[in-house]
């Protein structure tokens, strides 16, 4: 399986937020990374707190915000 047809449950996010977007149609990390900033913050209950744990989810598994992208050593 890709990293893309992940589900949200397998990449370590809470299962509070994973409900959260599970409400919204957000089953997977494609679903996920075809979001917004401000589609993601305009879910209910959903703040800067719960928007950096999805970044730090995404992160985890390879998937980085062009100005969070690894250090080349």
């Amino acid at each position: 399986m890709s990293k893309l047809e992940m589900s949200t449950a397998e990449i370590g996010l809470t299962v509070r937020t994973t409900n959260c977007l599970e409400e919204r149609g957000i089953f997977t990390v494609r679903d996920l990374l075809n979001c917004t900033r401000a589609d993601l913050l305009s879910i209910s209950n959903f703040g800067e707190k719960t928007l950096e744990e999805v970044y730090a989810s995404l992160e985890s598994i390879g998937f980085y915000r062009k100005a969070r992208q690894p250090m080349a050593v």
